[in-house]
This record gives structure tokens, sequence and C-alpha cells, in this order.
């Protein structure tokens, strides 16, 4: 069984219709497309209606039929404006570091719908009973903003402190570090370019 969060991901690529666009469009009926893919008719129809999700290797099968590849399946078919837009209680929350307890940060992602995003957005919380994080690099700029609390930032062995509604850029290709400072849980908003 899967999230509520991946399930509504999973329904806004529309595989199934794309599914169904393909096969009306060919004058193919459900049989004729399972004697093509070797899928049966009452699986081919829960997919189309949405009720099931394809693997891969099930997605691949039936692109082969109609000559697409699988990023028919996932890339805008419209010229549209890009709008995407993340729900509260849609956000997945993950530990930094994976595996460390407790850890440095917990951080959501604000924009993880969005194919080959431009920027990276985040909120992350500093909990009160976290250490340092390890100095590490990635990309090429970073902006932090104070929500809550307060933050100790070092940059190239460089130290801020920032407090509510403070903010700072930085260059993070220079190793850099968090660590939470004064009492409670510090939040921020922290956006990252690739």
């Amino acid at each position: 069984m899967i999230s509520d969060t991946l399930t509504n991901e999973l329904h806004r690529y529309a595989i199934g219709p794309r599914i169904k666009a393909l096969r009306l469009k060919k004058k193919l009926g459900l049989a004729q497309l399972g004697s093509h893919t070797g899928l049966s008719t009452a699986m081919l129809s829960k997919i189309e209606r949405g009720q099931l999700f394809p693997t891969l290797p099930t997605l691949l099968r039936i692109a082969m039929v109609f000559n697409v590849g699988l990023e028919h399946f996932f890339t805008s078919q419209e010229d549209k404006p890009l709008v995407a837009v993340v729900r509260k209680d849609e956000r997945i929350r993950l530990p930094a570091p994976p595996g460390e307890d407790p850890p440095a940060w917990l951080f959501e992602s604000l924009d993880y719908p969005v194919a080959d995003r431009r920027m990276e957005a985040f909120y992350a919380e500093f909990p009160a009973d976290a250490s340092s994080s390890a100095p590490h690099r990635h990309g090429s700029a970073e902006f932090i903003y104070v929500l809550s609390g307060a933050l100790h930032v070092d940059v190239g062995g460089e130290e801020t402190i920032l407090d509510a509604g403070d903010a700072i850029y930085f260059d993070s290709n220079v190793p850099h570090s968090y660590r939470r400072a004064g009492e409670g849980v510090c939040q921020a908003l922290v956006v990252t370019t690739p």
C-alpha cells in the first residue's frame, strides 16, 4: 500500500488516461491491447481508470505497442505555464543526514513535484537536541531565511548567527554547516541552486 502523497503524485501524471487516449487513437479495444502486451483486459482496464499503477516493465510493454518512449507518460503534453502546489499535509519530512539520531536537521521539500528545477526550496527544522551538521558543499548558491529561533551558519570557517527574520546568501561550493543556537527549535526556509 502506498501513501496518499505518492498516490496523488502518481495520479498527477494521468498515466491511465494517456494509455486510453493512445489506445483509442489506434482504434484498439482492451482485448486487442491485451493480446499485444500479454496483459489481461481486467488489468488494463484498472490501469486506464487509475485504480492500478503499472510497474515500469508493464508500462514499457504498453509503450512499445504504441511506439512511444516511457517519457511520453511523464512529460507535459501541453504548452502551459508551470505551476506546482505543495500542500502542507502532502510533504514528507526527512532527516539529514539519514540514519543519524537525532538528526542535525529535518527537511521537507517545498517543490518536489517539479522536474528539472532551477532551484530547490525546503522547510528546515533544527531540533533542540540536534548537533551541528557535518560540513558539506553542493550546487552554486544557498539562501536561508530564519522563521523562528536562532541558527549558527558556518561558511568556510566564518560563523554567523541568524535570528528570526534574518537571512543569509552564500556560495554553497564552500564547505558550510549549521547548528541551532539558543533555546528551542529553529525553523528556516532554505533555497539552493543546483
